[in-house]
Formats: C-alpha cells, structure tokens, sequence
C-alpha cells in the first residue's frame, strides 16, 4: 500500500566565499502537516573536521550517503571535488543507493557543490547551495542579503534560514549553523 502521506521539512543553505564556508539548516521534520520533530540536526563535519555536509531529504538514506562520502574523501585523500564525482557515480550504478532519497550539501576550504542522486555534482558560480523544501527561499534571501550587507558568510545564511522559516511551513528556526 502506498501512503500519500509525504515527508517534508529540511532547510540546507550554505554559502562559500573566498576560502570560507558556512551551512546552516534547520530542524524540523514534517509528516504530511504534521510536525514529527523540531530539532532534528541535519548539519554536521565530517573527515576530522575538514569538510562540513548538510542533507535534505530521508534521514536513513541521508546518513549512509554521508557514510559513504566520507569513504571517499578518505580514498581521495581529502579531494572534495574527486570524492563527489566518485560518489555519484556509485549513488547512480550501485543497485542498493540509486534507492536512496536524499541530497547533499558538501562544502570545504576549496569550495562548495550540490550532490543529488541522479548523477549531478554542481558547484554554484555565485558560492550558494540550497536544498530542501524551503532552499528556493532561503537562497533568494541570501542572494540579496550577499548584495546589500557586508554581513559574514555565518551571518548570511542564518538571516537567510530566518527569512526562510517565515514564509515555509517545512522550515523551522531551530538552526544547526557550522563554518570552516
């Protein structure tokens, strides 16, 4: 039997911008138009502490394609970039992870890109990423907040989840926010 019930609720923004980084996400986790939980953390470091990934999407599959990143960027040595390609590759062939219902934010010293399991890695020309149910708002906000202040990478995203947070009803403003 398959449910209409759809689960929502993840906010993933991150900015990088000459050689830092900052993401921020929110917590809340949504079944249908209910709210399952508040202060889920969908943000965290990773490979000691060097690269920072936010996800959006089921929190299982989320957490084992980050599992399977920080392998990568193990076998890489660090290599953001080459342990994103390496990764989507296999979420596309690999039988078990083209199942799997997420997307990823990865971020280091270097850059920042957008993983998703049809195959894209993309690093945004403007430094921003957002995913989730409210990413099309947050990323409206950081823009312009990026044109008109002088505010820090941090600043920028957490004022963006703000905004964000009041006008969608998937996002909350219970923030994991993480710099590098």
């Amino acid at each position: 039997m398959k449910s209409d019930i759809v689960m929502h609720g993840t906010t993933i923004l991150g900015f990088h911008r000459k050689g830092k980084t900052a993401i921020c996400g929110d917590g809340q986790v949504s079944l249908g138009d209910t709210i399952i939980k508040a202060n889920a953390t969908k943000i965290r470091k990773i490979y000691n502490d060097k690269v920072i990934v936010g996800f959006a999407g089921a929190t299982a599959d989320a957490f084992s394609l980050s599992e399977k990143f920080e392998e990568k960027l193990k076998a890489t040595k660090g290599n953001l970039r080459k342990s994103a390609v390496e990764l989507a590759k296999e979420w596309r062939a690999d039988k078990y992870l083209r199942r799997l219902e997420a997307m990823l934010v990865a971020a280091d010293a270097s850059g920042i890109l957008m993983i998703s399991g049809v195959g894209d890695v993309l690093e945004p020309e403007d430094g921003f990423v957002a995913i989730g149910s409210g990413g099309s708002y947050a990323l409206a906000a950081a823009r312009a907040l990026a044109r008109n202040t002088k505010l820090s990478e941090a600043e920028i995203v957490k004022q963006a989840l703000i905004i964000a947070s009041e006008i969608c009803v998937y996002t909350n403003d219970k923030f994991i926010l993480e710099e590098l």
